[in-house]
Formats: structure tokens, C-alpha cells, sequence
């Protein structure tokens, strides 16, 4: 029986690998408020506006989500508060957020963090699944779910946003120590439309979970 967590930039195939991973394993699904949050478009019409309001958002909602997840011994988050912290910081140096709001934000955000131990059965995940993909599949996927205001064609500076978004995150695997990690090639693995590959990464998955346990 496990937590997992799941990482990776938009477009990776987070929420399809979560629901994968939660059918095989039988276990409940936690799933990012992505189409009913009311604040996602406000910020993609007016990122300088609502980048904090909208971090805000999202570290509630993951910090629910965690503390719920474990507190059981078998659930996958598609996204969690451990990651939280790379997105907000990218609008920061993009100059989307104030000094007096990023001081704000990292003073909640460690607060969270050491609470989290003591609000959830479990004191840290028992693994993080990162997906990997490239900039051009990152792309190809955003078109291809469609989400009006994600596309390139919505906004042309968000071709920025999201390349830089998707280098950092290589860093942050590398640095995050929270629980052990497997990191998972999503050009090599289309999990999503191949039924070989989804079965190749649970594969992956299953191994990892039996070195943890």
C-alpha cells in the first residue's frame, strides 16, 4: 500500500498517469481543480494581476489534497504542494509577483510543509513519479487538449513561459528529497495512447514500489 505523487510540467500526461497508476493499484485518484477553478483564466487574461492569488489557490488545494491522500496507505495525486513552490517562483522571476508577496507565499508554503507531517497519517509520500517530456511533445499536447486559454495562439508569450517552465523542471527533480523518486520518459512512453507503454511505465512503477517496501 503506497502514496504516490506525480510531477511534471503541463502537457506531461499527469492526470492520465494518475488514473492509471490508481486503476491498477485499485486506490482512490486525487486530481488537480484545474476546469472548475475560477481563477486559472483570470490569471492566463492578466498573469501580473493574479499570479499570487492563483498560487494561493493552487497551495490550498494541494494542501487539502495531501493531508487526504495520506491519510490512507494506498492514493495518487496527479499534482502536490511539493512542486508548488518551482511554478510560483517562475512568475516571481517573470515578474509577476511582488517581493513583499513572494516573501508571503515561501513563509505559508514552509509553514505548510511543517505541518504536513503532523496533519496526515503518513509523514512524506512513498514515491514521486516524474514525468519527463520534451519542449515540442509539451507543445503538442497543450494543443491537443485544447484548453482555449493555454494556447499559443491565445497569448504568443506563453511560448516562453512554458519552455522555461518545462527546463526547470529537471532541477527540481534532481533537488527534491522528500520521498524516493523515479523519473519516467514521456517522449519514449506514450503512456497515454499506447496500451504497451502504459503497461511498460505500471512496470516501472510496481519496481520502484517494491525497492521502497
Amino acid at each position: 500500500m503506497s502514496v504516490i505523487v506525480l510531477a511534471g510540467t503541463i502537457g506531461a500526461g499527469k492526470s492520465s498517469l494518475t488514473a492509471l497508476i490508481a486503476n491498477h493499484l485499485g486506490s482512490e485518484a486525487f486530481y488537480e481543480s484545474i476546469d472548475d477553478n475560477e481563477v486559472l483564466p483570470l490569471f492566463y487574461a492578466d498573469p501580473n494581476k493574479y499570479a499570487f492569488l492563483l498560487q494561493i489557490y493552487f497551495l490550498n488545494k494541494r494542501f487539502d489534497s495531501i493531508k487526504k491522500a495520506m491519510t490512507d496507505d494506498n492514493n495518487v495525486l496527479d499534482r502536490s504542494i511539493y512542486e508548488d513552490s518551482l511554478l510560483f517562483h517562475l512568475n516571481a522571476d517573470l515578474g509577476r509577483a511582488t517581493d513583499t508577496e513572494v516573501k508571503v507565499y515561501d513563509e505559508l508554503l514552509a509553514n505548510m510543509l511543517e505541518e504536513l507531517p503532523y496533519a496526515a497519517y503518513k509523514k512524506h509520500p512513498d514515491l514521486l513519479v516524474h514525468i519527463r517530456v520534451s519542449f515540442d511533445t509539451m507543445l503538442e499536447r497543450i494543443q491537443k487538449r485544447g484548453r482555449e486559454y493555454e494556447q499559443l495562439t491565445f497569448d504568443p508569450t506563453l511560448y516562453d513561459y512554458y519552455e522555461e517552465l518545462n527546463k526547470r523542471y529537471d532541477q527540481w527533480y534532481e533537488e527534491y528529497n522528500e520521498s524516493p523518486k523515479i523519473q519516467i520518459d514521456g517522449d519514449r512512453f506514450n503512456f497515454v495512447e499506447d496500451p504497451e507503454a502504459a503497461q511498460a511505465v505500471l512496470t516501472m512503477v510496481e519496481e520502484a514500489l517494491k525497492d521502497v517496501r
